[in-house]
């Protein structure tokens, strides 16, 4: 982790096991916070800790007062451990949905811990998905063509959110940052078909954006291994990474435009502006920073390949109606998350460019950069922005608005670990997907690859004309990670 953060601006979150209270191990606190220095933000203690009862890590009747005295118990001995210099840097109380925040709150939790607490946060996914891998007769299986409807919605961030709109008010009032420390559009690994798919790009931005509009301070979207549809992104299996690539979820396309719209200054503030009277598949926010309007992030849900359903949004910035004078400018600029439908997979495109469809992402852009320039009406102070079905636009009011989130040149950064150094030969997959190989009755002998085996490739006799040949690409294989831009 500190390696990667040496690189490129990665900071880490970690976790202090709560399983035995009676025996709270550090260790990676102690280590974390010496490793990685300041690229630590925090540690979370107790990971929803309303299902331990449920899910059998404490008594059924296990409530939130026992995890009050709990909590007690993790600050003493946190205290008492020399070997962990900073105190004020732990993430709680992360609870589920089982337990209302509230229940929390209720018990003096925030005042009697706050010296130790750097964030408050909770944990929430719209449904799930875990019928599939733990089944239930209280929970069965979800039906994906049902459950795809409610993420085509604006409705669905303002329902995942409306439950802790008191909450965020309240960490205001105690000065704490208020994070959904996890979630994705289902638990136990999302839905195929939606969590794989453009809808989940939608979605999540919408989301991540309502989030914003009310208060939290950040969200971390969860994601797993390789039968997992919610990934943001997915390594290729290990017995395939010499000829596949990685995968990029729909999901990390949102993530790129959310960290675009809010910008790098860290004080934008988002407003859900409810526009075309409140149309549920029309949602638009307005992102300001320092204080003025820089951007605007519009969506639109509904799919259309014959560009009936694009729509236009009318944009009037100040004018008489607010008492303020025409503030339209003279042209904006545009980005846009684009596909096919909301059923995509892979063709998915930011600006124009995608990182890749499916086992072909190597963390770097493929095709031209495409920003639109749209020219506004003074006169009429506003500017008209056509929003693709499905799609969404991010409009930037000035130049400076586009230049404070525009990336850097990308870069590519060698590893020092080099993988395979024997046993690497190649085939061109062309070749080998028309070979018709060699037939048994022209082996003259057979050999094995085991380095240092009886018949390992040092011993192997018959194959003199290629052997050559075939030595000159015996060498290691360098590993190289780019970072996306």
């Amino acid at each position: 982790m500190a390696n990667v953060s040496s690189l490129i601006n990665a900071k880490w979150y970690l976790g202090i096991p709560f399983n035995d209270t009676s025996n709270f191990r550090f260790q990676i606190a102690e280590q974390g916070e010496a490793i990685l220095g300041d690229n630590l933000l925090a540690f979370q203690a107790a990971n929803e800790p309303d299902l331990y009862g449920p899910h059998g890590h404490r008594p059924l009747t296990y409530s939130q007062f026992d995890f009050f005295g709990e909590y007690a118990l993790l600050t003493q001995a946190y205290q008492n451990d020399t070997s962990i210099p900073i105190k004020n840097n732990l993430i709680a109380p992360s609870v589920s949905g089982t337990w209302t925040p509230e229940s929390i709150w209720d018990t003096g939790f925030v005042e009697a811990y706050t010296q130790y607490l750097a964030y408050l946060a909770v944990e929430r996914y719209p449904t799930d998905n875990c019928a599939v891998i733990f089944p239930n007769p209280n929970n069965p299986p979800h039906d994906p063509l049902q459950e795809l409807p409610q993420f085509l919605t604006h409705q669905a961030g303002i329902n995942l959110v409306q439950p802790y709109v008191n909450s965020t008010m309240l960490a205001q009032t105690w000065n704490k940052p208020f994070l959904m420390f996890e979630t994705n559009s289902a638990s136990c690994g999302g839905f195929p078909g939606i969590s794989d798919t453009f809808t989940s790009a939608l979605w999540g931005l919408d989301y991540a954006l309502q989030m914003a509009n009310s208060n939290f301070t950040g969200a971390l979207f969860h994601f797993g291994g390789q039968n997992v549809s919610y990934n943001p992104f997915t390594a290729a299996p290990t017995n395939q990474s010499s000829f596949h690539q990685w995968t990029v979820g729909p999901i990390f396309y949102s993530s790129l435009f959310v960290a675009e719209a809010l910008g790098q200054t860290n004080t934008s503030q988002v407003k859900d502006m409810f526009p075309n009277n409140g149309n549920d598949q029309t949602p638009a926010y307005a992102i300001y920073e320092n204080g003025n309007f820089a951007r605007m992030a519009l969506i639109n849900y509904m799919t259309d390949p014959t560009g009936a359903h694009d729509y236009t949004a009318t944009i009037y910035v100040g004018g008489s109606g607010f008492n303020e004078d025409n503030g339209a400018p003279a042209s904006v600029k545009v980005k846009y998350l684009r596909a096919p439908s909301v059923s995509e997979k892979d063709n998915i495109t930011w600006a124009g460019q995608t990182l890749g469809g499916r086992f072909q992402a190597d963390g770097t852009w493929k095709g031209d950069e495409d920003i639109q320039t749209v020219q506004c009406d003074q006169t009429q102070n506003m500017c008209q922005i056509t929003v693709p079905a499905p799609g969404a636009a991010l409009v930037f009011f000035s130049d400076a608005a586009q230049a404070a989130v525009d990336p850097a040149a990308p870069q590519t950064f060698a590893t020092s670990i080099v993988t395979k150094t024997a046993n690497t030969v190649t085939v061109d997959p062309s070749v080998l997907a028309t070979s018709n190989g060699q037939g048994g009755k022209n082996r003259i002998s057979s050999g094995g690859t085991s380095q240092g085996g009886a018949n390992g490739a040092p011993g192997m006799s018959g194959f003199a004309p290629g052997f050559a040949a075939l030595a000159g690409v015996l060498g290691g294989v360098a590993v190289f990670m780019r970072a996306l831009r």
